[in-house]
């Protein structure tokens, strides 16, 4: 996948959030861009890989870049939804019950292991991730802003994991990997940590909270020309129809495909999407979201192929001139 530096165009501040990071990931502009779209959407990512890729890492260095507070939930199979969302206790001076915030209050909260805890403590995000709050024993509590959920997660073949039910899944903006670095890579890696200071250690703030929030005010503004709405809508409706799919893209896949490709313009310098947009999305966006018939992964196919398949079956939609 190209990255968006090769060509240009990146908004200066999302340019410079893009630069902060990659002096801690090497190699992975295509994986910091998309992150960073996720972000102005609003939106959440879950990352599928193995350990030791730099998934806390790039947690770590987006909040490091933004002047945002962090936190990791370790998700092991005793950790529970009170550990999450926070509880309510008597204060013994006063008498009064009091609020003591989990740790998903925080501006960026890394789910490191989501799939190993139990269903329960999973869906106990669902409220955070959709409405930016948690309620805990009746009390509404509001999540600070700007907020994003970035899980990790083992293939769900591995022993001890629990699959996240489509729910959940549906929540996340995208699926993201970050695989392995490649040999000339990987050296510079090794040449960075070989230093006295770690290289998370120059990673400082770059922009404020105030500024992603701004930002994420501007997706909205962004125009979608009638026939780009129904380019996606002709996507998502084909994809409910595949022989090979279970379950197709929901009508919450393709309001979020297209707040991705507003991003995209906006992060170009654009005020309007382009189909373009759109086509680049389309993976990261939407493969999670589809569930394979029985038959078709017995015979080896995958969602990512499928959603490509779906996209050169959809015509591009050309403005035609006066």
């Amino acid at each position: 996948m190209p990255s968006y530096s090769q060509s240009g165009g990146l908004q200066p501040l999302v340019y410079s959030l893009q630069q902060n990071i990659r002096r801690v990931m090497v190699g992975k502009d295509d994986v910091i861009e998309l992150m960073l779209t996720a972000l102005l959407c609003r939106g959440h990512i879950l990352m599928e890989d193995v350990p030791g890729v730099g998934k806390t890492t790039l947690a770590s260095a987006l909040s490091r870049s933004v002047s945002c507070s962090f936190s990791r939930i370790q998700f092991t199979p005793d950790v529970t939804p009170s550990d999450v969302t926070g509880y309510t206790m008597m204060n013994l001076k006063t008498g009064d019950m009091e609020y003591k915030p989990g740790a998903v209050m925080s501006h960026i909260v890394l789910a490191d292991e989501i799939n190993r805890t139990s269903p329960k403590t999973q869906s106990s995000l669902l409220e955070a991730m959709e409405e930016g709050q948690v309620t805990v024993d009746g009390e509404t509590h509001p999540l600070p802003r700007p907020f994003m959920v970035m899980a990790t997660q083992n293939p769900i073949d591995f022993v001890g994991t629990y699959a996240l039910p489509e729910a959940q899944m549906d929540r996340f903006l995208m699926r993201l990997r970050i695989g392995y670095p490649s040999v000339e890579e990987e050296a510079d890696v090794l040449e960075r940590y070989s230093a006295r200071q770690t290289p998370m250690a120059t990673v400082g703030p770059v922009c404020t909270a105030e500024d992603i929030l701004r930002m994420q005010d501007e997706v909205g503004d962004v125009y979608s020309s009638p026939e780009v709405r129904v380019y996606i809508a002709e996507i998502s409706a084909a994809s409910r129809k595949h022989p090979a799919l279970q379950l197709g893209v929901s009508p919450r896949g393709s309001i979020a495909l297209l707040k991705a490709a507003q991003a995209t313009a906006l992060l170009f310098g654009r005020d309007y999407v382009l189909p373009d947009d759109i086509r680049r999305m389309t993976l990261p966006v939407l493969s999670h979201r589809l569930v394979l018939t029985p038959e078709a992964r017995m015979k080896g196919v995958t969602a990512e192929q499928v959603v490509q398949e779906l996209v050169g079956a959809t015509p591009v939609p050309v403005k035609r001139r006066a």
